[in-house]
């Protein structure tokens, strides 16, 4: 059962999706908003449609999950192409990357809304997002997303429990990122890179390992994994050296600090100009 507290909240959350009449809910079928879309669908039937954006940004493997996961719960799905490495600065991956992907998201969202006659956009942001360094958030308060698990006061562990009780699968899934997220700011971004990170994560992932990140580094690739993994990935250390120079990498490294969510953003302050 869930936590009272828990429980006030996702009633809440509720009443928020009721009183928005009708909803797209930009889905990419990771925790948020695959609990976000199925709750909407709950309260709204008809009236909830997904969107999801398929870019070369997104791993291949996650994009066929997600509508996997739309099918089972019963949801409409609305199927667009993103092309934020079309848009400039998009590709120099600046500080403020997220902000150009999500302006390119919401940008197609909105329009697709109005056609569809859906009152409001949501985007699937949790108030664990509000601490991190988020740009992504700026272009969503300009573009009018609505934000309503952060309406309902829900964060990660929340969206969490709340989506096991609802049988979601998704309730322990791994933490998902676009798959721009593997650059440091200032690497450029292009498909051949992203192909490589992303050939690599699902071949990483056939091995076993759930929680990981191959941040790009040139000619290195550094796997960021959960720590208690790190000794199964030691004593694979041949094979596992041999996948990354299948994708087109000279070295692996293994991040001894381990798996974290958006870990190159400590390098923000060093990207910031000196006064």
């Amino acid at each position: 059962m869930l936590a009272a507290e828990i429980q006030t909240k996702l009633d809440r959350l509720r009443e928020v999706l009721r009183g928005y009449g009708s909803v797209l809910c930009t889905y990419s079928g990771g925790v948020d908003s695959t609990l976000l879309l199925r709750v909407a669908h709950d309260v709204l039937g008809d009236r909830c449609v997904a969107m999801i954006a398929i870019s070369a940004t997104m791993a291949r493997a996650e994009a066929e999950e997600a509508r996997t996961l739309c099918r089972e719960m019963g949801c409409r799905l609305e199927v667009v192409e993103s092309h934020e490495l079309e848009r400039p600065g998009f590709a120099e991956n600046p500080i403020d990357r997220c902000y150009h992907c999500k302006t390119e998201l919401l940008t197609l969202a909105r329009p697709l809304a109005q056609r569809l006659g859906l009152a409001e956009v949501l985007v699937g942001t949790n108030t664990d997002d509000l601490g991190d360094y988020r740009p992504g958030l700026q272009a969503a308060r300009e573009h009018g997303a609505r934000q309503p698990l952060v309406e309902a006061a829900l964060g990660k562990a929340e969206v969490r429990e709340a989506s096991r009780e609802l049988g979601l699968r998704t309730w322990d899934k791994p933490q998902l990122a676009c798959l721009s997220s593997r650059f440091p700011y200032g690497t450029r971004i292009t498909p051949e890179r992203l192909r490589q990170v992303d050939g690599f994560e699902e071949d990483l992932r056939a091995l076993g390992f759930r929680q990981l990140r191959v941040r790009f580094h040139e000619h290195l690739a550094r796997l960021e994994l959960d720590p208690e993994m790190m000794p199964r990935a030691l004593g694979m250390r041949e094979q596992i050296l041999e996948l990354g120079r299948r994708h087109g990498f000279t070295f692996v490294a293994l991040d001894l600090a381990g798996y974290r969510t958006g870990s190159l953003n400590s390098l923000v302050r060093l990207q910031e100009p000196r006064t």
